[in-house]
């Protein structure tokens, strides 16, 4: 099966559009390149069941404000209340306004443990997941002085995206079964993306709330913390996407970024080809010489990265997946004057 997009319209902002049977799409605007974010109302008797929030930004708030109103024509929300939040994993994107959202409306949240306590760490600061130990990494890693002096003065970018956190939250677990609307969702642990990417799934409607973990057009990124620098997320993601081939192949997936899509097996071996062919581009580069993660950012994505926030994945994206290769013994590392670089095995 091809990957296919039943829904070629997208819904307006302050309105939802139904995917399923008691399934509801929201589009929320993001102030970056990828320009928006996919939310999910879920029907639950007379009340409603957010999946992700959106960031925390007024004309986010602003289109909550319409929904919850119930004002726009098609709103789902009319004569409804939200009664719970699900949060798929801690980025900003997702979490920002939970907090927001329950003071709204006293929607608890729900979200795995791991998520939940980085997020409380990232948004403290707290070493190793402050902005300090960052630069320091991406200094190892051959960031130049330019680039690590901009991420910098950027800050705790994630305070600002997420200003505050649910004080309690529901715990989530993989193979947690949650009733909804009569349904029963089925929550998929994922790893790589996040540290405890929480997917639903419902087996009688035949879709898959996938957050991050599964996206139709762009690759997810997937990176290495300065907290874990050894670790492989790549490894880990290319797992977990694996474990979601035991579903059905015409199964509907609900991305948080792009339009809904049938065709999940198709997509999981397009990631699957991707990311082996930027693994072989850094294994053709490596071989010539040993290079640092900055110095194979060209490589990997074919264009000059600039912005700050674009640097922060990219080094991240970089070196996951040489860290990949060593683990593979495809690559060992080397490090001279503090840099890191790494070499092809012979």
């Amino acid at each position: 099966m091809q990957i296919e997009y039943p829904f070629d319209q997208l819904p307006e902002p302050g309105a939802a559009l139904a995917v399923a049977d008691g399934v509801h799409w929201l589009r929320m605007p993001l102030p970056f390149a990828l320009d928006h974010i996919n939310l999910w109302l879920l029907e639950d008797g007379a009340g409603l069941v957010a999946v992700d929030t959106g960031i925390a930004l007024d004309p986010v708030k602003d289109a909550w404000r319409t929904v919850l109103a119930g004002s726009h024509e098609n709103s789902v929300l009319a004569g409804r209340c939200l009664t719970q939040q699900i949060v798929t994993h801690f980025h900003p994107d997702h979490l920002g306004l939970a907090a927001w959202l329950e003071a709204e409306t006293g929607a608890p949240l729900w979200m795995t443990q791991g998520e939940y306590l980085t997020a409380h760490l990232v948004a403290a600061g707290l070493a190793p997941f402050g902005v300090a130990t960052m630069l320091d990494f991406f200094r190892a890693h051959g960031l130049d002085a330019e680039r690590l002096a901009a991420l910098e003065k950027r800050g705790n970018a994630y305070k600002r995206g997420v200003p505050a956190i649910p004080a309690t939250y529901n715990r989530l677990i993989e193979g947690d079964t949650l009733s909804i609307g009569g349904h029963a969702w089925r929550v998929i642990v994922g790893h790589g993306h996040a540290p405890e990417h929480a997917s639903l799934y419902c087996e009688s409607l035949g879709v898959l709330i996938a957050g991050d973990m599964l996206l139709p057009r762009i690759s997810t990124n997937i990176s290495v913390f300065a907290a874990n620098p050894a670790g492989d997320p790549l490894g880990l993601f290319l797992d977990s996407i694996a474990r979601l081939t035991a579903l059905p192949e015409d199964t509907l997936v609900l991305p948080s970024h792009g339009r809904p899509f049938r065709g999940l097996h198709a997509r999981v071996a397009q990631l699957r080809v991707h990311h082996e062919e930027r693994c072989a581009d850094l294994l053709a580069a490596c071989a010539a010489r040993p290079h640092s993660a900055a110095e194979l950012l060209p490589v990997l994505f074919g264009r000059p990265i600039e912005d700050a926030h674009q640097t922060m994945f990219a080094m991240g994206e970089a070196i996951a997946h040489l860290n990949h290769l060593e683990k593979r013994r495809r690559l060992e590392r080397q490090i001279e004057n503090g840099i890191i670089r790494y070499a092809s095995r012979h």
